[in-house]
């Protein structure tokens, strides 16, 4: 004789009988739609200590297909296969629900055991993705630079509007950031290199390590950090969203091209704003050193703006003002495409945001490098 039900539901549609077999599952009630929250707390509330032998269905008043689909997507969490199970306790409609459901049931996933990785295996896979990664970024840039060409053939393409309001999103709104980091910049550099100068009697040679330093390589780069972090993020930010609410689907459905709505103006307005933000941290860098020089080594502004002339040469400023449009374009490539290609989940385009800002931040890192070694051949 069956042992009496082991445990019950807090309500009345589904219990536990103990067998020798196992455990068998009896539900009761109308497995309907609406009741479908309080059928998943009851078995939700189940014990699961031993294993499942079958189900009774004899005391279900009524089950539709909503409550069938919970059904056996329970069987298939307790280990059995919803296939095999004997639905003969079942009246005739219910076995029929049954069977309906059974064959829209998606398979089940088989998963295989997760292995643990060695260092050289996460090595290899580490390389493998960065070679994707890579590789998109360099097929999405072959596309950028099509789509300018096709712009430079045919003006009627490029969408000034819109350009306008990516130069002054990415330019214009940066420029009080940009201008108080530079700024700060050039006080610190001023100050620690005039501690050092001070002790040789060479305060005036300040000017010329301040100035060479901000032009080449401390404006441009730290430009291109604020910007990648800020502007880059937006990007990624901007077109992810649009990517998840399918308003990049609607632009082509209207027959635009994501290329030149989205695309090209960021990428243009970046290129061309950067500069024109170099420039400003360049002005703003001396500002402060000159402002620490005053105060902390005795050199008056006309003194230091009369060494600045002697000291930076034009092809130092040219350097600097070389290097950011390429910052620009990579920033933007990176940022664009992040974006563009982000999975249609709100997790993803926090993920893809960050990946942004970093990946940003490294090429343009790399790319300075890249330029201090090529103008150094050069001797520029």
């Amino acid at each position: 004789m069956a042992a009496p039900p082991l445990s019950a539901a807090p309500e009345r549609w589904v219990s536990l009988e103990t067998t020798a077999q196992g455990d068998v599952l009896r539900l009761a009630g109308h497995w309907r739609l609406s009741s479908l929250a309080s059928i998943e707390a009851g078995l939700s509330a189940l014990p699961a200590v031993r294993p499942l032998a079958g189900v009774d269905g004899a005391a279900l008043a009524s089950l539709d297909t909503a409550g069938a689909l919970t059904l056996l997507r329970h069987l298939r969490r307790r280990g059995l296969d919803p296939a095999g199970v004997d639905y003969g306790s079942f009246a005739d409609e219910h076995r029929r629900v049954v069977a309906v459901t059974l064959k829209r049931l998606p398979p089940a996933e088989a998963r295989a055991p997760r292995r643990a990785r060695n260092a050289l295996t996460a090595l290899g896979a580490w390389a493998s993705e960065l070679s994707v990664l890579l590789a998109g970024h360099l097929g999405f840039l072959g596309a950028v630079a099509a789509g300018l060409g096709a712009s430079l053939l045919s003006p009627r393409r490029l969408r000034l509007r819109e350009l306008a309001a990516q130069f002054r999103h990415t330019t214009l709104t940066a420029l009080p950031v940009v201008s108080l980091v530079t700024f700060l910049i050039g006080v610190v550099f001023a100050y620690l290199l005039g501690q050092q100068a001070q002790r040789y009697g060479a305060g005036i040679f300040v000017v010329d390590g301040v100035a060479l330093g901000i032009a080449r390589e401390f404006s441009p780069i730290i430009v291109a950090v604020i910007v990648a972090g800020r502007s880059g993020a937006a990007f990624t930010a901007q077109l992810g969203t649009m990517r998840l609410t399918e308003e990049t689907d609607a632009i082509r459905v209207l027959g635009l091209s994501p290329m030149d709505v989205l695309v090209l103006p960021r990428v243009l307005a970046l290129v061309a704003g950067l500069p024109l933000l170099v420039f400003a941290g360049n002005v703003m860098g001396n500002l402060g050193a000159m402002a620490m020089t005053a105060t902390n080594l005795g050199i008056p502004p006309p003194v230091y703006v009369e060494r600045l002339h002697i000291a930076l040469a034009p092809r130092h400023f040219i350097v600097g003002l070389v290097k950011a449009p390429v910052f620009a374009l990579f920033i933007a490539v990176i940022g664009i495409r992040m974006g563009m290609s982000v999975p249609r989940d709100t997790r993803a385009i926090g993920i893809s945001t960050t990946s942004t800002v970093v990946q940003g931040i490294v090429c343009v890192i790399l790319l300075d490098a890249f330029f201090a070694v090529l103008f150094q051949e050069l001797d520029i």
